[in-house]
């Protein structure tokens, strides 16, 4: 169990998607804000390269960048219908990851209470 990167990976991906929850909500409040971009977070790419480079990864959210999609005749480009896609795409998979770390808590809970 030492030195498994597990834990970390598992709470850089729900800083992560906690900051995507948070920018699509902003997406969202915004939606007849004229000339507001889209905010889209990219949290995966730097934890895949950490992951793969045999780091531990950091947990410290990921890149908030503008959307460069088209805009609506007021400069806005937020897209009700891709923001509340993202939203629930957001929450099922922080709904994962909790319930990965707490199955490794448990995992670790057991091998203690067995010494």
């Amino acid at each position: 169990m030492i030195g498994d990167v597990t834990p970390a990976a598992l709470h850089a991906a729900l800083s992560g998607l906690a900051q995507r929850q948070r920018v699509t909500a902003d997406n969202i409040a915004n939606i007849n804000t004229p000339g507001f971009l889209a905010g889209r977070v990219d949290f995966e790419s730097s934890l895949r390269g950490a992951l793969r480079n045999g780091e531990t990864p950091s947990i410290n959210g990921g890149s908030t960048l503008r959307s460069l999609e088209p805009t609506n005749t007021n400069g806005n480009n937020v897209n009700l219908d891709a923001e509340t896609v993202i939203a629930t795409e957001t929450g099922l998979r922080y709904q994962l990851a909790l319930n990965a770390l707490d199955g490794k808590y448990n995992t670790i809970r057991t091998a203690l209470r067995t010494q």
